[in-house]
């Protein structure tokens, strides 16, 4: 599992994501896309957990933003639908290549401004298994996945205070986990009305 930070106001989105990632062909490890966005709609996915669903998703998000009628609205609406529709496939492909059920999961986005609405917006999917619903959350203030090591800190759009979240969050993962799965570079995508800004904000 990876980072996956959420901030949010009626006038900005912030999204941060760590770039560490796996190479499928050799193991060894690479920098990974954690984020993307649906820019002709100021719209941004970003995903923690499986990068080839997250990926999927991505997809299938993206040819629903062409459509005529297409609203974020019901996007977001229709995205748990989706995830629950196509996961038994993404589970059984990941048990036959070896991974163990506990191993698998998403925790994924959906956000950015909304004309109707006047306002930015936010939706946080998980999803674990077969046997369960995806939980489906209408983000307030946001998230910060995982939550645990920033209990107490305040929230802050500095980017600085976004870098260290993150660098504290990477150590307690890898310590709890025992090798390293979060680290790389700190991406932070900040989303207004009329733009979509991502930086480079470190190394975590």
């Amino acid at each position: 599992m990876s980072i996956l930070n959420v901030l949010l106001r009626p006038d900005q989105l912030l999204v941060a994501v760590d770039t560490l990632a796996e190479d499928a062909f050799t193991g060894a490890p690479s920098s990974g896309a954690k984020l993307l966005l649906i820019p002709q709609h100021n719209l941004l996915l970003a995903a923690r957990g499986s990068t080839q669903f997250f990926l999927r998703i991505y997809e299938l998000c993206i040819q629903a933003s062409f459509r005529g009628d297409f609203t974020m609205e019901q996007l977001m609406a229709e995205l748990g639908l989706v995830i629950d529709k196509l996961w038994p496939a993404y589970e059984k492909a990941a048990i036959e290549s070896g991974l163990p059920i506990s191993a698998i999961g998403t925790e994924l986005v959906l956000g950015g401004w909304s004309p109707r609405h006047g306002r930015m917006l936010a939706t946080a999917y998980a999803k674990h298994d077969s046997a369960s619903p995806t939980i489906v959350q209408r983000l307030d203030g946001g998230l910060a996945s995982p939550g645990e090591p920033l209990e107490g800190r305040p929230d802050s759009f500095d980017p600085a205070d976004v870098l260290v979240a993150g660098r504290i969050q990477a150590a307690w993962l890898n310590r709890a986990v025992g090798r390293r799965v979060a680290g790389g570079r700190l991406l932070g995508a900040v989303l207004r009305e009329s733009s979509a800004v991502i930086q480079d904000l470190g190394t975590i």
